[in-house]
């Protein structure tokens, strides 16, 4: 009982299920499987078959794509409550996942098999709806940040990107923000597509305005409404 209004619980903080009658929260709850991961580990590969959907309990995910010389790209970051892998959806035939998923702060995933969200989603016309808002949704997003990456120049690109780090990883205190992701100035570059003494230079730029400091692999917005001001004039 106790297992069952928690999985409920997070159920319902998650968009595509929140408005799912009890009956539906109670099949998934019978179906879905939590799975905890360690700091660095993999959860799922681009090169595996796709077996299933994937929700962040706890923790941090990143998703990432590898090129023909082994070089990773960030392609992007999930928190609690985030759905990913959910691309796997409805193909036919054995497909690979799209991307490959590891931890990048210990935590915990459920997982639901393909077979099985599927199904009730063609029980359940309202999730469908819900699944297919939230992929539209995901698609504008990705869209909007692949627009950045193409367009904009490494010091405008930054800003955004540390701007949406902040609002989704951000921890306000007295408008100080913190972002409790931990990522290497490399692994930041490949989040904007561009490289790491593009990236430094531009941190240094900020840190020199009074607008972030770097604390380790941690990123500190000094001024919050200051660095929102900047933001704001970039758009």
């Amino acid at each position: 009982m106790e297992r069952m209004s928690n999985i409920h619980e997070f159920l319902s903080k998650i968009e595509v299920f929140k408005d799912l009658p009890v009956q539906s929260l109670q099949l998934i709850d019978k179906r879905i499987r939590k799975i905890p991961f360690n700091k660095g580990e993999k959860i799922m590969s681009e090169f595996e078959i796709a077996r299933g959907v994937f929700f962040v309990h706890s923790g941090i995910v990143k998703l990432t794509k590898q090129d023909d010389h082994g070089n990773e790209l960030i392609v992007c970051m999930k928190n609690k409550g985030d759905i990913f892998a959910e691309a796997c959806l409805f193909n036919y035939g054995e497909s690979t996942y799209p991307a490959t998923g590891t931890m990048v702060k210990e935590g915990e995933v459920y997982f639901l098999q393909t077979d099985d969200l599927e199904q009730e989603i063609s029980l359940n016309p309202e999730l469908a709806v819900q699944m297919i808002r939230y992929m539209s949704t995901s698609l504008r997003d990705m869209t909007t940040i692949m627009r950045d990456i193409a367009l904009l120049d490494v010091y405008t690109k930054t800003v955004r990107t540390i701007e949406r780090l902040a609002e989704k990883f951000g921890a306000n205190h007295c408008n100080q923000m913190y972002i409790e992701i931990p990522l290497t100035v490399h692994e930041f570059s490949t989040l904007i597509g561009t490289t790491r003494e593009s990236v430094s230079r531009v941190f240094s730029k900020l840190r020199k305005d009074g607008l972030i400091d770097i604390k380790g692999k941690q990123i500190i917005i000094t001024d919050w409404c200051k660095f929102c001001s900047v933001y704001q004039k970039k758009i």
